[in-house]
This record gives structure tokens, sequence and C-alpha cells, in this order.
């Protein structure tokens, strides 16, 4: 059962009439479920990603929004709810923080840059992406100059060296009120692979076929997401000063306690988890400040 944040626009499903109605190429995807009702095939990437280009268009004021075969194409639904708890963070109990003035880091923006996108249109928050991967890094600066509406609110940083998270990227004079991430699931290639032939056994689609895209830094990282967020948790104790909250996506619960750990060896002073519901998958936001 799904519980959306009650500023989440998707919270009440998807209107496919007004979204083929705002990009005609979703129409070819959407097919009925079992009691009638529209709805796409989640497991087919190209009909998640008109789904997603519909939505983008429709709410969210762009014009196109397009990534290469092959590169992660998050929901957006679930993307907005990580934020929507963000700003409630962010406020405290009190009035939103909203405008240009309010700098959020997005770690690994990817191809998609869907959080900067998001955090932009829904918050007019000043986002500012960083990424590894050179072409995803191309593709995501392609989508600010085509789209008007994104070209004073989003800025991009490559992260050259692949072992750090902020180290490199934060200058002397940044602050940023808080950083949103996505970290990479999966410990390797054949782990990914692995759960993806899990998946398609499950759904009944048969052995052959991604049922998600996504490039090795996108869905998985040597020693995978709780190895990631070590090193994020490590690095974050030198910019205490720079940055408000840190905050990660963990998608396994199981890693909670360790983070948790690390974060009081670091000296954390406060640590939050905010848990998140999103169709079938939860998840949950790990926060801490010093």
């Amino acid at each position: 059962m799904s519980t959306f944040h009650p500023r989440n626009l998707h919270r009440d499903g998807y209107h496919f009439a007004e979204l083929i109605k705002a990009y005609p190429p979703l129409q070819p995807h959407v097919i009925n479920n079992p009691t009638g009702e529209p709805t796409i095939p989640f497991s087919d990437p190209e009909a998640v990603k008109a789904l997603n280009t519909a939505l983008l268009i429709k709410h969210y004021g762009l014009q196109h929004w397009d990534i290469p075969e092959g590169y992660l194409c998050p929901p957006v639904p679930g993307r907005a709810e990580y934020l929507h708890h963000l700003a409630d963070l962010l406020a405290a109990g009190g009035p939103l923080l909203t405008g240009k003035d309010v700098r959020i880091l997005d770690i690994g923006t990817g191809a998609n840059l869907i959080y900067a996108i998001l955090g932009q249109r829904i918050y007019d928050w000043s986002m500012v992406g960083t990424e590894v991967d050179k072409r995803a890094l191309k593709t995501a600066k392609a989508l600010i100059d085509i789209n008007p509406v994104l070209q004073k609110g989003i800025q991009l940083r490559q992260q050259q060296n692949p072992r750090q998270v902020l180290e490199g990227i934060i200058r002397e004079n940044d602050f940023f009120h808080a950083t949103v991430c996505n970290p990479p699931f999966y410990a390797s290639e054949a782990a990914a692979g692995e759960a993806n032939a899990r998946k398609r056994k499950n759904l009944k689609l048969g052995k052959v076929g991604r049922t998600v895209a996504g490039q090795p830094g996108e869905l998985w990282t040597a020693g995978g997401e709780r190895s990631f967020i070590l090193r994020f948790i490590k690095e974050s104790q030198s910019y205490g000063r720079q940055i408000g909250w840190f905050t990660s996506l963990v998608s396994q619960k199981d890693h909670l306690e360790p983070l948790e750990r690390a974060l009081q060896e670091a000296a954390a002073k406060e640590v939050k988890i905010i848990p998140l519901s999103t169709g079938h998958k939860r998840t949950r936001i790990l926060a801490w400040r010093f």
C-alpha cells in the first residue's frame, strides 16, 4: 500500500488521458490491468521512459526529456517523494524553504537529472548536480539547454574521482542546505544481473532482457550501497560547516545498523531515519548533520 506525501502530485495515481494528451507517444505503451484500469508494463524500460517524459512535460513544465539507452530511468513519483520529505526536514516545523537561495547538492545526478529537475521545478531550489560518467553529464547538460525552465536553477559539476563523493566537488565558499543521493544498490555487475534474472522469473518474462536499465555507477559499486554510504559518511565529517543536512536513500533495512554506528563514531550531532513507501518498494532516507 503506497502512502504518498500530501504534497506529492502523483499521490492519486496516473491520469493517463491527460498524460497522453501532453505526450502522445505514451499512447502505444498503455494497457489495461486485470480490473480494466489503464496502466503500463512497468517491466518495459521504454514504457517507463515514455511515462516519465509525459509526467515531466505535463506536471513540471519541460518541453523535452530523454536519456540514452541503457541508462537509469527512475520513477518520478518516488523521486518527488524524497524531495517533499527533504523539504519538511529543512522546514523543521516552520514555513517551507523555497527559492533560489536554497542550495541542494544532488550526488550522482545521472543522465536523467531527475532530482535536480524536480527540486528546481517544485521548490525553485538552486540545484547542483555531480556526476562521474561523462556521457551522463553531457546528456544532463543537453536537458538543461533544451528546457528554458531549467536554465537558471541547475548547475553541473564533474566528479573526477569515482572513489570520492564530496571531495573534489565542494568548493571553499560553498554552502548547501542539504544533499540528496540515490547510491548504487548492488556490489557487482553479477549481483545486479542475478537480481534482474530473479525479477524476470517472478514476472514470468523469460530469461532475456532487463527490467531496469542502468550503467555500472548507477546500479553497482564496489561494496554496494553500504560501502558507498560509509564512504559518504566518512567524507561528510570534513564538510559539516558547508552542508546543513547530509541525506541519502538506504534501500536495505539491514544496512541501517552499521550506518548508524558509523555516524555515532563520526560524532554526528543529529541523525534521522525517514521512511518512504511508494509502490511496492519500501525504502528510507538517512539524514545526519554535524
